[in-house]
């Protein structure tokens, strides 16, 4: 038996699920997408081969950024050119955390609160980096924003590259291979944890 895909759990559970809850619109959208995706419900491609009229018919994805079933390529193709920007340098992996007794209010008020939890990472990074106790330069990070844990459950968190060097204030180039002399920081205001790993 093929290991079930995520489309295949929707088409399980979905309708249990919209008996006890009433998710998003955008919620809603991402489910029909994931649902759909590669069926004929987008429309399809069909290739005839000119030598033995052999026929292939190909099923449109539906494109949905959430959709795992089609989002594979275009994120191969992201990173690809995502390694054309990389530095020869070292880069460091943060993530930033919020107490589980925060994710009711967070999940109340997602629109303030996720921009909140960015500029809390954001200040953390730049003032940590800052600092010449730990850089003394102004350093360069990528942050990616989940929502959701390894288990499905609620927990907003962010995931940071952080570049392992910087620009000083003569614009010269100062470097930081060891690691952090900190091996975890707060963000301002919060009890948001992250973790450095090389």
């Amino acid at each position: 038996m093929d290991k079930p895909t995520v489309q295949d759990i929707f088409n399980r559970f979905y309708s249990g699920y919209l008996e006890r809850h009433t998710p998003s619109p955008e919620q809603t959208k991402a489910a029909t997408c994931i649902m759909n995706c590669k069926t004929g419900a987008y429309g399809a491609n069909v290739d005839v081969c000119e030598d033995c009229g052999c026929i292939q018919i190909h099923y449109n994805s539906c494109r949905n950024r959430c959709c795992p079933m089609c989002q594979a390529l275009p994120k191969e193709k992201w990173m690809v050119l995502r390694r054309e920007d990389v530095l020869e340098a070292p880069y460091f992996y943060v993530v930033f955390t919020v107490p589980a007794e925060l994710n009711p209010i967070i999940y109340s008020n997602q629109k303030l609160l996720y921009d909140a939890l960015y500029h809390a990472a954001s200040g953390t990074l730049d003032e940590f980096c800052a600092d010449p106790k730990y850089l003394g330069a102004k350093i360069g990070y990528l942050c990616i924003f989940h929502t959701w844990g390894s288990e499905m459950n609620f927990h907003p968190h962010i995931h940071a590259i952080v570049l392992g060097g910087g620009l000083n204030a003569q614009n010269h180039w100062k470097g930081k291979r060891d690691g952090f002399s900190s091996p975890s920081m707060s963000c301002p205001g919060s009890s948001a944890a992250s973790t450095w790993r090389n």
